[in-house]
């Protein structure tokens, strides 16, 4: 899972004690998940920071940062976007080339669903390569969108033991 605070929570759903993640991750873009499983070493190149499919859908693993107010780190969503073709082969040959933060942001889109906001899949995301080691940074484009104001404003404790109900107890 993640990060997790130092304490947990009594679930209202189930009344048992969790640990409090502050971050949640998804293994592989949604797109593999339609792939027969049959087909999937024949059409699938995945990494756990890059995945092809069928040589012409391109994805990187990111990350979704939106702070927590009274804590240090943030809550952190790990999830993957498409980019486009030429994003994706400079994203590579920058991949261990000190300073690549430095490089423009572009275009990506969620390839990842986010259960707590909805259907998340193609919502546009700004990708900011971080420096060596670390994971791309997405930003939502859409300002109204509920995940964009969580990254500008933060979110609160409660918030997060939300989150960790809706992650423990989907549906």
């Amino acid at each position: 899972m993640g990060i997790e605070s130092e304490s947990g929570f009594g679930c209202s759903v189930c009344g048992e004690r969790h640990v409090l993640s502050l971050s949640y991750s998804v293994k592989a873009p949604l797109a593999v998940g339609a792939i027969p499983a049959e087909e999937l070493d024949q059409r699938v190149v995945i990494t756990p920071d890059q995945c092809v499919i069928d040589g012409k859908d391109f994805y990187l693993r990111g990350r979704i940062l939106v702070p927590v107010i009274g804590l240090a780190e943030p809550f952190v969503w790990g999830i993957w976007a498409e980019v486009s073709p030429k994003n994706f082969v400079r994203s590579n040959e920058l991949w261990t080339v000190e300073g690549r933060e430095k490089e423009p942001a572009f275009p990506g889109w969620l390839n990842s669903q986010l259960p707590v906001f909805g259907d998340t899949c193609n919502l546009e995301v700004s990708v900011q390569t971080q420096p060596v080691g670390q994971r791309p940074q997405f930003m939502i484009v859409d300002p109204d969108h509920p995940l964009a104001a969580e990254q500008r404003n933060g979110i609160t404790m409660e918030r997060v033991e939300e989150i960790a109900v809706r992650m423990l107890h989907p549906g």
